[in-house]
């Protein structure tokens, strides 16, 4: 049985004011403790640490002496693995990639760091999602003319876990307003403006007020003027009682009370792997209306086009009137999809 050990950076933002010890809760660091809980539930020594920078890696690998450490996302400059692996010639290590090749064309250094990682023995580039994994493997086979074999040890698939932990709520339609959620980073691949557009028009059909909550605490990868359009849109149409609310980012047990609030939760994005916040919105007993082709637990008649705004009303009318179905079949398919990433996670460290 192997020992793990997860090494995730901490944010740039970080301030002890208002971020816990281990850095603020975010996707990434809920995503890590999901599979750091779920590998100890099944026995498997695991453990998950914060770092500073490249330099605590050394101390936390000491600390643990881990057989493989899990580099969650690209932070690790790949020139420290020349001192790591002298260091830890034992460790394999694994940097695990969590997003699709539309987000990790916004990585400047993605494709180069992906390459030169896949030079040393002991690093395994592992991918959440099935379809980056195809891409990532053609990429290094092609680079290295690797045989099959290798190209399977090299990059392998490890998918996200979430605990199914569900909640129920009752959909409360006699209210004047409708709270519609289209939570995440602010980022142009998110699609807000656009979710935001149906939203206000699906709110004026059914005669209601809308507020759409979005969390603006986090502007990422030239989301500036995602945000600002968000709050142009709602200004220009204030008079008509439509609101756009702002959430800052918060910790993972205030989120989820937030979450509850919601009447429906959006994320018809344009890429995703997993999508943690559908799947808080999902545990909280919140109908979601999503982009099945993107969100791989998805049900597919509660998912609309992103592009086509009309598909996206649609959507929020068939989630509206059968809000129960929709909670019911999507908890079903979580459960499911996790049920196999665990099983794929234990058969790889047991």
């Amino acid at each position: 049985m192997s020992r793990v050990l997860f090494i995730l950076k901490r944010r740039e933002d970080f301030n002890a004011k208002v971020h816990s010890h281990i850095g603020l809760s975010t996707g990434l660091y809920n995503s890590a403790k999901f599979m750091d809980d779920m590998l100890q539930d099944n026995n498997i020594e695991s453990h998950l640490e914060i770092a500073i920078d490249n330099n605590c890696i050394d101390r936390l690998v000491n600390k643990h002496k881990p057989d493989y450490v899990i580099i969650e996302a690209l932070w690790v400059v790949p020139q420290k693995f020349y001192v790591l692996q002298r260091l830890h010639p034992r460790v394999k290590w694994i940097i695990r990639l969590h997003s699709e090749m539309p987000f990790m064309a916004g990585e400047g250094m993605a494709m180069d760091w992906v390459a030169e990682y896949s030079n040393f023995k002991n690093i395994i580039i592992a991918c959440n999602a099935p379809r980056m994994m195809r891409e990532i493997r053609f990429f290094l086979q092609h680079k290295h003319q690797w045989d099959d074999k290798t190209a399977d040890h090299k990059v392998i698939y490890l998918p996200n876990f979430y605990p199914q932990e569900y909640a129920t709520k009752t959909f409360d339609r006699n209210k004047e307003t409708i709270d519609i959620a289209c939570f995440g980073a602010i980022r142009p691949l998110k699609n807000h403006l656009s979710q935001a557009f149906a939203a206000i028009e699906f709110a004026e059909q059914i005669g209601k007020k809308l507020r759409f909550h979005v969390n603006a605490g986090r502007i990422e990868m030239n989301g500036s003027p995602v945000i600002n359009n968000l709050k142009g849109l709602f200004q220009q149409i204030y008079e008509h009682g439509h609101e756009l609310v702002n959430h800052q980012w918060r910790p993972r047990e205030e989120f989820l009370q937030l979450c509850a609030e919601m009447d429906i939760g959006m994320q018809c994005n344009f890429s995703e792997t997993f999508n943690i916040v559908g799947a808080d919105l999902i545990s909280q007993g919140v109908p979601l209306v999503s982009n099945s082709a993107e969100i791989p637990w998805a049900i597919k008649r509660f998912c609309a086009k992103p592009v086509d705004t009309q598909d996206i009303i649609d959507k929020l009318h068939i989630t509206y009137t059968s809000s129960k179905e929709n909670v019911t079949e999507h908890q079903k398919s979580l459960t499911k999809y996790t049920t196999q990433t665990s099983k794929i996670w234990v058969k790889y460290f047991w």
